[in-house]
């Protein structure tokens, strides 16, 4: 499943995965809406509900796109959080892994000062 995220001049291509939280995702697009980041963490509430399961993590790898159970809220992870050590990447808790950015998710930094996301399915 492959889906677009969208902010400001930008335009990433992700592919998810097939666990059910990526699937809840999929059924609810597109979804524009604004965005709040955190450290090098872009996320944003979507009307979706999932608890953990077992794709979730407490640390994870550039790149990876999660949900966040307690926000209810899509993250995508593209350098340190406020929780990070060093170079690792920390959620503020555990996430659901549900996809990954194709290509340089830090690119990202380039939008960090805009204010609205859109995610589309990919042709």
């Amino acid at each position: 499943m492959k889906i677009r995220i969208v902010i400001g001049k930008l335009s990433m291509d992700a592919e998810l995965n097939e666990s059910p939280t990526a699937e809840k995702v999929v059924s609810i697009l597109p979804i524009e809406t604004s965005f709040n980041t955190w450290g090098d963490e872009i996320y944003f509430s979507i009307p979706v509900e999932s608890a953990l399961d077992k794709t979730a993590k407490e640390e994870v790898e550039l790149g990876e796109l999660g949900f966040w159970p307690s926000g209810n809220a899509f993250c995508i992870f593209f350098g340190p959080t406020p929780m990070s050590r060093g170079q690792r990447i920390i959620p503020a808790s555990s996430v659901n892994i549900i996809g990954k950015v194709v290509g340089d998710a830090v690119r990202f930094k380039e939008v960090m000062n805009e204010r609205i996301v859109r995610l589309e399915s990919a042709p």
